[in-house]
């Protein structure tokens, strides 16, 4: 998706500004957050998935009114 978006030098600057605008302590408080975010997001669409192969609608578009 983003390939040779960044490459080499380009991803030290973006870890550097990253680096100094959360501060050393602050990332990997942020990580965990993006990481609980993703597991949750996942989630979300693991039972969304799950309630619409339940609820009886075949998929077919020509079916709704």
């Amino acid at each position: 998706m983003f390939a040779g978006l960044f490459d080499g030098p380009e991803v030290i600057v973006v870890l550097v500004v990253i680096l100094v605008l959360f501060g050393g302590s602050q990332i990997p408080k942020l990580a965990r957050n993006l990481g609980q975010a993703q597991k949750e997001f996942k989630k979300g669409l693991n039972e969304g998935a799950a309630a619409d192969s339940t609820d009886g609608a075949s998929g077919d578009p020509s079916d709704k009114k």
